[in-house]
């Protein structure tokens, strides 16, 4: 028994510690299997981000490099020509032919006004023309109304800052001149000079680490690029030709936010004199426009003011403004096909299992194997001794004379055959179970007469019976007796005698002294049924009936004599030859069984 529990404890061991690895094993590879799930995932979610930053800033960037190639002196409402156009326009009060402002006409729905502040402070715009310039002829879409609505505007401007608020957030122009100096965008600072546009990607990069900064330096070079592009043009385009003599380089408008207003602003040095340029962008419409027309990738984005510098390395910010994307959730996501670490995981796990669960049989089979052999020896020492020791005692009493009763001697002769035969009984019931669990059988399945296989039979089963002090009663009808069936003669022989000798051992004490040994039809077999009138079997005995070395040697000891072996044998026998042995428990009063033979004719 320890020894038992001891091989159960190692196996059991070695069984945690296999399953804890494999456990170990395969939440290492889901998390990894997962992480790499979350990581594409992550991958689509950027690349986007990315789309749509680009989208965005492609969006803003002919309005942002609109508003900053605009020179400065188109912020009056009317600007001075050359005197050669001056019959063709109107006269301002020195008789200077004047034109209107470009921003008097149509602009970006986006832009809500345009604003200066004057060196002195005071706030102008060039849709809220002064009272001299009211004299002058306005064009048709600068109406009352429209005027109204930029003096309002214009008001909002003043409100939210003044030109000593504006000139600390913006950085200082050269005095003496139009400054060319781009103001930065964003969160950097790019010097749109010859040697700036010459500028390799890989200080991009080293200046904002990460993916996503080094996108955000590339949009934001492709918006200098656009905006210095767009100087270019204007600077030699028509009103070139009439301001030839005055510097018209555009200077960059910056972004600021004001109290939750988005306004683009610059400072112009004209002459010794610094102005502050700029104009309101209408943020809820902005922001709305650049939604939708990522709605496609990003249904669920939202766009964040960025009020002050934005963290070193943000990835997410627009370079056009100083807006912050936060994405949501993906429009739809593909996560390719299906991973095979699951499915690896469960196969491993199965096969795993099934090693275990073989393992275990393997040993739970050595251990019963081993149990077997143990009760089958002690069982085999006890059944030996008795009649050894008999035959011992009684050979050395008759040799010695000491028997000298012809009547007694004769007792011990009978005595000493008794005992060999149940010897024998026991040698073969032992040797043919062995045969059978080499697969060696005995004998061959032949067609035959019923009567034919039960005759020779008869004689032998009622002869055990008689030794018992029993009886053998045989019960079969003509159409049964001349049933021809497939069967071992022998084996059906064995079985049978195994059946009635097991009957003379547990039924001798009852009133009932009959064996019936009983033929019948059973479908397209026939049945022969062995019952005796003894104390029967009970429920938990009878499911270890055809179990081979069931009796210890306790158990030998203190019932009728045997190993536990006959019934196993039997049953092994019957499967043999296509035959199948079973208790019926439903005979009451004694024990019953049933050997069920397959016929080849009708009965």
């Amino acid at each position: 028994m320890k020894r038992t529990w001891a091989l159960w404890a190692t196996f059991l061991l070695c069984l945690g510690v296999v399953l804890a690895a494999m456990g170990w094993l395969s939440l290492a590879l889901l998390r990894l299997d997962e992480a790499e799930a979350r990581a594409r995932q992550q991958a689509a979610l950027e690349e986007c981000v990315g789309l749509a930053l680009w989208r965005m800033d492609s969006a803003l960037s002919p309005i942002l490099a609109q508003e900053s190639a605009r020179p400065y002196f188109t912020y009056s409402t009317f600007l001075p020509v050359d005197r050669g156009y001056g019959r063709m326009l109107n006269r301002g009060v020195d008789g200077e032919a004047m034109v209107p402002s470009p921003l008097l006409g149509e602009v970006s729905p986006y832009l809500l006004v345009h604003f200066q502040f004057e060196p002195d402070g005071r706030l102008s715009g060039p849709r809220v023309p002064e009272k001299g310039s009211l004299r002058m002829k306005l064009p048709p879409s600068l109406s009352k109304e429209a005027i109204e609505k930029a003096k309002g505007h214009l008001a909002r401007v003043g409100a939210l800052a003044d030109r000593a608020r504006l000139m600390a957030l913006l950085p200082p122009s050269a005095p003496g001149r139009v400054d060319v100096v781009f103001a930065p965008l964003a969160q950097n600072s790019l010097d749109l000079t010859q040697n700036t546009f010459s500028q390799p990607l890989s200080q991009l990069e080293t200046q904002n680490r990460g993916r996503g900064a080094l996108e955000f330096g590339q949009r934001a070079q492709a918006l200098a690029n656009m905006q210095h592009q767009t100087n270019v043009y204007n600077t030699a385009g028509p009103l070139a030709e009439l301001w030839a003599p005055t510097d018209l380089t555009g200077v960059p408008m910056k972004p600021l936010w004001l109290d939750g207003e988005l306004v683009l602003a610059r400072r112009v040095a004209v002459g010794g004199r610094e102005y502050v340029q700029g104009c309101l962008l209408d943020w809820p419409a902005i922001r709305r426009w650049l939604v939708g027309s990522i709605e496609d990738l990003l249904p669920g984005a939202e766009l964040e003011p960025i009020a002050g510098e934005a963290p070193e390395g943000e990835g997410r910010m627009l370079a056009a403004l100083p807006v912050r994307l936060v994405p949501g959730a993906l429009a739809s996501f593909d996560p390719g096909p299906a991973s095979p670490i699951p499915l690896t995981l469960a196969v491993a796990w199965g096969c795993v299992l099934l090693a275990a669960a073989a393992v275990a049989a393997l040993v739970g089979g050595v251990l019963r194997l081993s149990q077997r052999r143990a009760a089958f020896v002690s069982a085999v020492t006890h059944e030996l001794r008795t009649p050894l020791t008999t035959f011992h005692m009684y050979t050395e009493m008759l040799g010695e004379g000491m028997v000298s009763d012809p009547a007694r001697r004769q007792e011990y002769l009978n005595t000493l055959r008794s005992e060999a035969a149940r010897l024998t009984h026991l040698v073969e019931n032992v040797l043919a179970y062995a045969r059978l669990e080499r697969g060696r059988a005995g004998g061959r399945v032949e067609p035959i007469v019923l009567d034919r296989l039960l005759e020779p039979i008869r004689t032998r089963l009622a002869d055990r019976a008689a030794a018992a002090g029993m009886e053998l009663v045989v019960e079969a009808d003509a159409p049964v007796r001349a049933a021809t069936v497939r069967a071992n003669p022998s084996a059906v022989e064995q079985i049978l005698f195994n059946l009635v000798d097991n009957a003379c051992k547990y039924a001798a004490g009852a009133a009932d002294k009959r064996i019936h040994l009983i033929a019948g039809r059973d479908g397209d077999g026939v049945r022969l049924k062995v019952r005796d009138h003894g104390p029967g079997i009970t429920r938990p005995a009878a499911r270890r009936l055809f179990r081979p070395f069931r009796k210890s040697a306790r158990e030998a000891a203190n019932s009728a004599p045997g190993v536990g072996l006959g019934l196993a044998l039997s049953k092994r026998l019957a499967q043999d030859m296509g035959a199948r042995l079973g208790f019926d428990p439903a005979v009451a009063g004694g024990a019953c069984f049933v050997l069920r033979l397959p016929s080849v004719s009708p009965c």
